[in-house]
């Protein structure tokens, strides 16, 4: 985060850096710290703590800054360096004169230590944002302004990174730079602002500006200046942020973890509006793809990873089923590394909540260089997917918080629903009238996702009974299966304990040997209706793992007469056809790991070791 403004020196500064840091301690809260442009030209008031974002609040109640005029402020998840005082942000260099945080890697940051300590320089940490301060503290010495420097540095530097530094001698600027990494403006009267994310800076302005690509930008009071690593000035266009500050707040949950839980109705009614254009046919938000590139498509490539990656595998199966085209779900940070058959035929679909995953960032644009045409699916109005796709579906998800996702991925799997009837529309594999009923299942889904909301409680007790368990399994098949990932996915992220899942039909090819006597084991029953409903296989499965002593908890669909026969629990979700089940099912799974993990007396907004946004590779 990072702020100037107008008028006297004062208290500002700090408050308004320390109110962004605190609505960006979601993507990352190992240490914080803040620096701020004094009276005093000759050095910086800095003050930085290892732990949580309230630590450092502590130490500055008790030990006041003086006032300021601008200010950067940190809070990390360490990437080099354990997370203690000295590797926390802001860095000092040039005796104290100039101040930096950074987000990234930087990947020659050995080469340059070692040619910047042969020059003198003493680093008093183990980070490589240390290098880059020292190397804008040698630039500056040389008689460059803050930003000339912050230029030179940028292109010495290899990795992905957004800096942000400032200067004592020139008082009311803040430099900013990016590479494969986020920052954006916020644009205010009298001040400007700069944050890895708009929500650190929503309660001063809704007007922001994003950055290109190994752009700088230099911040005063009253002007934004952006320019390229060789000084050429470059034009970028506001924007308006389209959800206020309540948005992000917890709307008297007690966790944005819960809040974000019950958006989820929400979150899939704002997904599914709008979208039809004015002769009814289903649109896309930006960008252009030619009908003649979409109707040539002969493979769909999803790229994304955790929870983004279990929101593909079901679209899978709903963009085959409904547009007859082979689809492919790839992690992205494997994607570009096992030489992928890609060609101007294919079309690679990039999940993202934040739309700065930079492992699928990378993927996408090793899949453009093959040909290929991106369609992006992301939460973030202008993130760096959405910029470099060539064509965006927003989640309109709103902000999610807590680090594990939980409505963004339901909006996520709306939105690829949405995007497999746009193509089956597109390519004919769909009459319009058949379109027309699925838009309708659709339109019923938040309703649906509510009744799950207003009906959890059942849920909740069971998850309080479980929170010693050390090992909990699931097991789900066809659009089950995905959800059985994700189900087990949200409670290693939250309550740290071992779980796993599973295919259903592959038990007996290995994982039933992990059943054992009382084991708690998820199953996700798909519903009895339909001529190929897998409903008795997995009831098969079901007597397999009870017949060996586990602990069986049923998701099963309203009306199930067989469920209880077979279930020590079992938690009803409402009739839903089979390719739109999963955004019914995954519902009572996040709300049974957020509450065990709450029994277990666990962060969960925060859980140790995971950010929100992965920006490094």
């Amino acid at each position: 985060m990072g702020y100037v403004g107008s008028g006297e020196a004062g208290s500002r500064p700090q408050e308004v850096v320390m109110a962004g840091l605190a609505r960006l301690e979601y993507r990352g809260y190992d240490s914080a710290g803040i620096a701020i442009v004094t009276e005093d030209p000759s050095a910086l008031a800095v003050v930085k703590r290892a732990g949580k974002l309230a630590v450092l609040a502590t130490e500055l109640k008790e030990h006041s800054l003086p006032p300021g005029t601008a200010a950067i402020g940190h809070t990390r998840w360490a990437t080099h360096g354990a997370p203690t005082d000295a590797n926390a942000h802001p860095h000092i260099a040039a005796g104290g004169r100039i101040a930096i945080i950074h987000n990234g890697i930087i990947e020659n940051h050995a080469a340059l230590r070692a040619e910047l300590k042969a020059k003198g320089a003493v680093f008093m940490s183990d980070t490589d944002t240390e290098t880059a301060g020292h190397l804008l503290a040698a630039e500056v010495a040389s008689g460059k302004t803050l930003t000339e420097a912050m230029r030179a540095a940028t292109r010495r530097l290899d990795g992905s990174f957004t800096l942000l530094a400032i200067d004592a001698k020139e008082p009311r600027v803040v430099v900013g730079t990016r590479r494969n990494s986020p920052l954006v403006v916020g644009l205010g009267g009298g001040e400007n602002f700069l944050a890895s994310d708009v929500i650190a800076f929503i309660d001063f302005t809704r007007k922001a500006l994003e950055l290109g690509q190994d752009e700088v930008v230099e911040i005063t009071p009253d002007s934004v200046i952006v320019t390229d690593v060789e000084g050429k000035k470059v034009e970028r266009a506001p924007y308006t942020i389209n959800w206020d500050a309540t948005a992000a707040q917890k709307g008297g949950f007690p966790t944005f973890m819960e809040k974000e839980i019950h958006d989820q109705s929400t979150a899939v009614a704002d997904t599914l509006r709008g979208r039809m254009d004015e002769s009814g046919r289903l649109m896309l938000d930006e960008g252009l793809i030619d009908e003649s590139i979409l109707n040539a498509v002969d493979k769909i490539v999803v790229v994304a990873c955790g929870t983004a990656a279990y929101a593909g595998m079901v679209a899978k199966y709903a963009i085959e089923h409904w547009c007859r085209i082979p689809v492919e779900v790839e992690l992205a940070h494997e994607f570009r590394y096992r030489d992928p058959v890609v060609s101007v035929k294919t079309l690679i679909v990039a999940i993202s909540q934040s739309g700065e995953t930079m492992d699928t960032i990378m993927a996408i644009r090793h899949a453009q260089q093959q040909g290929a045409s991106v369609i992006g699916i992301v939460n973030v109005q202008g993130s760096t997917i959405a910029r470099e796709a060539d064509a965006v579906l927003y989640t309109r998800a709103g902000p999610e918080i807590a680090v594990a996702s939980t409505k963004a991925f339901v909006a996520q799997i709306t939105a690829t629903f949405l995007l497999g009837l746009y193509l089956a529309e597109l390519r004919g594999n769909k009459y319009p009238d058949e379109i027309a009923i699925l838009l309708e299942e659709l339109d019923e889904m938040p309703s649906k996702i509510q009744r799950v909301l207003d009906t959890s409680e059942p849920i909740r007790e069971i998850a309080r009974s479980m929170a010693d368990e050390r090992t909990i399994l699931f097991l789900g098949r066809h659009v089950g299966y995905p959800i059985a990932l994700e189900g087990a996915l949200k409670l290693k992220e939250l309550a740290y304990i071992h779980a796993e899942g599973f295919a259903a039909g592959e038990l007996k090819h290995g994982p039933i040997a992990l059943i054992e006597k009382g084991l708690p084991v998820f199953i996700i029953l798909p519903s009895p209706r339909g001529r190929d409903s897998l409903h008795a296989k997995v009831l098969s499965s079901i007597e397999e793992v009870k017949a060996r002593g586990a602990r069986i908890i049923v998701i099963a669909e309203e009306g199930d007469e067989e469920a209880p026969r077979h279930a020590d629990h079992i938690f009803y979700v409402p009739e839903t056809p089979v390719l739109l089940a999963p955004l019914v099912n995954v519902v009572p799974l996040q709300i049974f790991a957020c509450a065990l993990a709450t029994a277990k007396g666990c962060n969960v907004d925060q859980p140790r070791n995971l950010a929100k946004s992965v920006t490094v590779e």
